[in-house]
């Protein structure tokens, strides 16, 4: 088993539990634990031992997303193009850029010959959502808030959303950033479950140990009729677009909605970035920061 350091990893009950361990940064997911997630998962898949994955964050929180407090190396400039480079250049940098830590991640894990289990609680956002809801099968805690914030600041939604919320649930959260609580979540079809949030993982594994009942020639194959019946639907050629539009999302900064963020991220940090960015939203629809019913 390897020494991983921003992720656990947790063989139990005819399964294994990997956690995203990065507490103090809510988890927010860098290249060291995308990677270590990477060795987890292919760990996993040779491990006879093991039935299913169940894939949760540290602390109470699944992860916040992407790792944005050093910047987005892939946009770190503003505005136009870098002095010396071209449009060009940059759209193809983006492009592949997400093809490789985007597109190939997801496909790797929908054609995953294992189960896995997302247990989401608390937030779960951006780049954290997509990865939830491409696991198999995805429970929430009855705190989990689901969304896509990094829309306000000029990025991509994902084709997930909309295959599982459909059209106009998906553009409804796509094309604001807004927050999904467990219980709306539910209702559009983003998970299968909530439950209590002390009862999440228990929950899980109850479903792995189900599993583990079944031949695992028989579950790989029916995991095998779904995810591949759904790519002959067009799912890998929506994902395969996705990268493409993805870079042209990214390529959408405009100093009259980004000058202003940029310059509370210099004077004070992520925080202060992320709250001038989520005022104009507020209050939302669901979440944890929803104007509470009278």
């Amino acid at each position: 088993m390897s020494n991983y350091q921003t992720i656990l990893y947790q063989k139990q009950r005819h399964g294994v539990l990997i956690t995203l361990n990065r507490p103090n940064a809510l988890n927010a997911m860098n290249q060291d634990l995308w990677s270590e997630l990477d060795h987890a998962l292919a760990e996993a898949e040779t491990d006879p031992e093991i039935r299913a994955v169940v894939l949760t964050g540290a602390a109470g929180t699944f992860s916040v997303g992407e790792d944005i407090s050093g910047g987005d190396p892939v946009t770190a400039w503003p505005y136009g193009i870098p002095e010396g480079s071209s449009l060009v250049h940059e759209y193809n940098r983006i492009r592949d850029a997400d093809r490789r830590d985007i597109l190939g991640r997801q496909l790797y894990r929908w054609e995953y010959p294992k189960p896995i289990i997302g247990a989401v609680s608390g937030w779960c956002l951006g780049a954290a959502s997509w990865l939830a809801l491409t696991c198999h099968v995805t429970i929430a805690a009855d705190d989990a808030v689901f969304g896509q914030p990094q829309i306000r600041h000029g990025a991509n939604t994902d084709f997930i959303w909309v295959m599982l919320a459909g059209f106009k649930n998906a553009l409804r959260y796509s094309l604001t950033g807004d927050h999904v609580d467990a219980r709306e979540a539910l209702r559009i079809g983003l998970v299968n479950q909530v439950v209590p949030k002390d009862k999440l993982l228990d929950e899980c594994f109850a479903f792995v140990e189900r599993i583990a009942h079944v031949p695992p020639e028989t579950v790989k194959i029916n995991l095998a009729i779904a995810t591949s019946g759904l790519e002959m639907m067009g799912l890998r050629k929506a994902w395969t677009l996705n990268a493409e539009l993805a870079a042209m999302a990214r390529l959408t900064k405009r100093e009259e909605f980004n000058k202003h963020l940029e310059d509370a991220k210099k004077k004070g940090g992520v925080e202060a970035f992320l709250e001038a960015r989520d005022k104009p939203f507020q209050p939302e629809p669901f979440g944890p920061k929803a104007k509470k019913s009278k």
